[in-house]
């Protein structure tokens, strides 16, 4: 009889020793709730802007014969967006080649006449007005000749800037003519986002005061109806409020990094800073979800509970927000 009376205190005492392990390892486990302040994050949308946006010129009035871009093409500095031509530009080159082809035939005639007049000089063949004229001639003509080819050099100039170029790297945004179109000297053909993306805010004017430079911002995925969880959402910064109400809205300006991937003027869901309030945070892994209902346990006196909570996303990673079901002090045990 005492074999079995013997077994069962050992059992009772084994079960007493893993009880305790066990709730040590639930107390190493603990977390505490407690309240902190947090930023009270604002859903808004805001509007993907560009820092510069630039026309592409032409220099030259003509016609657009062809164009090497589309829209959303990203183009450097240099590049040729489209080629106008102005047919007058080559008439008129014709016509100074012959021009200049004629006075340097007078120069060469005038040239020889003068190293005549400078063989015959000496030997008193000739007189010295007439030496004089001569070669007052052939200064005359190499100065005509010179502001011939400067005026050959500008029309080829201006032949040269036929070509449309891009002011800036950055990315076309629209194209204003089509190939075959007549175009006046100084019209846009394209329009080029050439500088960094931003986000533009507009938010109601009693928000104004809240805002602050430097504040963080949070861009929700495209498509994202509901609140996204933190990691899936890129931050940024406000990094310009408008001194401005527009309309009753403050607009601010938000960097957020790799922004190339939107549209400009696109519209996308974002979470701004407007103040900050009390939340209790716990652990996303505390959480289990049966029929429907979320649970977290909670170490009492009397052993662990799990109690039903509700809660929400929080934009700091690995957490969320209980919103009922615990209090201040609670201890949530994790897995």
């Amino acid at each position: 009889m005492r074999k079995p009376s013997h077994f069962s205190l050992s059992a009772r005492g084994l079960a007493a020793a893993l009880g305790v392990l066990l709730a040590g390892a639930a107390q190493a486990g603990d977390f505490t709730v407690e309240k902190r302040m947090t930023p009270d994050m604002k859903a808004m949308f805001g509007q993907v802007e560009s820092r510069d946006v630039t026309p592409a010129r032409t220099r030259i009035g003509g016609t657009l014969v062809s164009r090497s871009v589309d829209e959303g093409a990203q183009v450097k500095a240099g590049d040729v967006i489209a080629i106008v031509t102005d047919e007058k530009l080559a008439l008129q080159a014709q016509s100074l080649d012959g021009q200049l082809s004629a006075l340097e035939s007078q120069l060469a005639n005038a040239s020889d006449a003068l190293k005549r007049a400078e063989d015959l000089l000496p030997r008193g063949f000739v007189t010295k007005a007439a030496y004089d004229q001569a070669r007052t001639n052939v200064d005359v003509l190499k100065h005509q000749v010179d502001a011939m080819r400067s005026q050959r050099a500008v029309v080829a100039q201006q032949m040269t800037e036929g070509s449309v170029l891009a002011p800036k790297d950055g990315r076309v945004l629209t194209l204003s003519a089509i190939p075959g179109a007549v175009v006046m000297p100084g019209e846009a053909i394209a329009r080029i986002a050439a500088g960094a993306l931003f986000l533009r805010l507009s938010l109601p004017e009693r928000h104004a005061a809240l805002l602050q430079m430097g504040a963080p911002v949070l861009l929700a995925p495209r498509g994202q109806d509901a609140g996204a969880a933190a990691a899936e959402m890129r931050k940024g910064r406000i990094v310009k409020i408008y001194p401005e109400i527009d309309n009753g809205r403050v607009i601010a300006d938000a960097e957020v990094e790799n922004l190339g991937d939107l549209f400009v003027g696109e519209r996308v869901k974002i979470y701004a800073p407007v103040g900050a309030r009390e939340v209790m945070l716990i652990p996303r892994a505390a959480v289990t979800t049966r029929s429907g209902v979320d649970y977290v346990r909670v170490s009492r006196a009397e052993g662990p509970l799990d109690v039903a909570i509700v809660y929400a996303d929080s934009a700091e990673p690995g957490m969320i927000e209980v919103l009922t079901g615990l209090a201040a002090g609670d201890k949530v045990l994790l897995p």
